[in-house]
């Protein structure tokens, strides 16, 4: 269990520092910024280089609401989540402070939003409450599935970090101006706890939404193969 644990706090370690440290240094850089699209595929190349890395020891969830939606699809021990979620938090905390570290090595250094997820003014549109929780909770559904799908044993073998990670590009192109994209309870509680104030005073949305999403997609994927059940010691995303 502890290879396990180590192993998903790296892989959320590599999500958080790829991905928000794109938003954070590389987004808008003067006359040379990746944009929306350069942060969406940097989020889908974390989980995409980690799932082969380390997905063959702990699974690769690198995500809180993955962990709880492969539970409630019957392919990950419910015993098991509450130690994957600690490790996942405690990669990602440990990426926002790195991140922050750096961050500062700039003269007239400004944390603004650090990465965050937020709605309302703190939206990147200016999206309402009640459309970030709808976008969270319907990519995140749509994730666990096609988590679950692709590591299916009847899916084409050795293309799953493939298929997971494009997922996640997908998502975040599509929720980026709405949430900044979220779908990952331990990504947006890092950024959450450098950019204070506003941000940890919306984390709550960006808990329930993809918790919500990911036992909906759980559920789904339960129905449409309850005749599939996957060994819970094989890797499941």
């Amino acid at each position: 269990m502890q290879k396990q644990l180590v192993a998903e706090g790296l892989g959320t370690f590599w999500l958080v520092f790829g991905g928000c440290g794109s938003a954070i240094f590389a987004a808008a850089f003067p006359g040379l910024g990746i944009g929306f699209a350069g942060v969406a595929l940097a989020f889908g190349l974390t989980v995409l280089t980690m799932v082969y890395a380390v997905g063959w020891i702990s699974g690769g969830h690198f995500n809180p609401a993955v962990s709880v939606g492969l539970a409630v699809a019957g392919r990950f021990p419910s015993a098991h989540v509450v130690p994957y979620v600690v490790a996942q938090l405690a990669g990602a905390i440990l990426a926002a402070a790195a991140l922050y570290l750096i961050a500062t090595g700039k003269p007239g250094f400004e944390i603004g939003g650090f990465a965050a997820n937020g709605y309302g003014d703190h939206s990147p549109g200016g999206y309402s409450m009640m459309s970030a929780f709808l976008i969270e909770t319907i990519l995140t559904a749509f994730f666990v599935i096609i988590i679950l799908g692709a590591t299916h044993p009847r899916a084409p073998a050795g293309f799953a970090g493939i298929a997971i990670g494009l997922a996640l590009t997908l998502i975040h192109l599509i929720a980026i101006p709405v949430t900044n994209t979220s779908v990952n309870p331990a990504r947006s509680t890092s950024q959450a706890l450098f950019a204070g104030g506003w941000a940890l005073g919306q984390l709550w949305l960006f808990w329930l939404a993809p918790l919500l999403g990911a036992v909906i997609g759980g559920m789904i994927w339960r129905m449409l193969a309850h005749d599939g059940h996957v060994a819970t010691g094989q890797p499941a995303a």
